[in-house]
């Protein structure tokens, strides 16, 4: 009897390392055709088991991820401007980040929404939009660190560092979509 439960607590433990080894191939998979490997598996392993190997699964996963970190960039954005930390050129240029940030966001859940909504009769043509969109949002966060060039100061390279951040993530999911776009439904 004794022996009989090692057995099946060493199955159990076999098929766990296995179970982990699938879930942590099913991401590097998918990350394969990333700039930013390392952050595309860091950010995404938790999708593995729902992903698996579903090209649209990751897209939404990537899209999704990214829409938490630009928010997150936008809240911290909001709240330098309102403390009031930057000074002189800065202040005009994180006004404009906000802006490019807010209409970077409306761009990924335009993106989210139709990638949660595909169809074979139109799906070249939503590939199209969210690729646009994808691209339209690294405009955005380039337009922003156009601002912040040569940055001198801490916040002002706290602010370069998180944007340009930011931007892996876009890079990111729509190299994730592009994948999706070439391999189709």
């Amino acid at each position: 009897m004794a022996n009989a439960n090692i057995y099946l607590t060493l199955l159990l433990l076999l098929s766990i390392l296995k179970w982990g080894q699938s879930a942590s191939n099913y991401v590097q998979e998918a990350c394969s055709v990333t700039t930013y490997r390392a952050l595309c598996i860091s950010t995404l392993a938790p999708f593995s088991s729902s992903a698996k190997i579903s090209p649209s699964r990751w897209a939404r996963a990537g899209v999704s991820v990214t829409i938490g970190e630009t928010k997150k960039v936008t809240q911290y954005l909001l709240k330098v401007k309102k403390r009031r930390e930057m000074r002189g050129r800065y202040r005009l240029t994180l006004s404009d980040c906000i802006e490019c940030f807010r209409d970077a966001i409306d761009q990924l859940h335009c993106s989210l929404g139709v990638l949660r909504n595909l169809s074979a009769r139109h799906f070249y043509e939503q590939m199209g939009d969210v690729a646009t969109w994808l691209s339209a949002t690294l405009t955005d966060q380039d337009t922003c660190l156009d601002g912040f060039e040569n940055p001198r100061g801490k916040q002002a390279k706290m602010v370069q560092y998180k944007v340009l951040r930011s931007s892996y993530f876009t890079s990111n999911a729509l190299a994730l979509v592009n994948k999706l776009a070439t391999s189709g439904l």
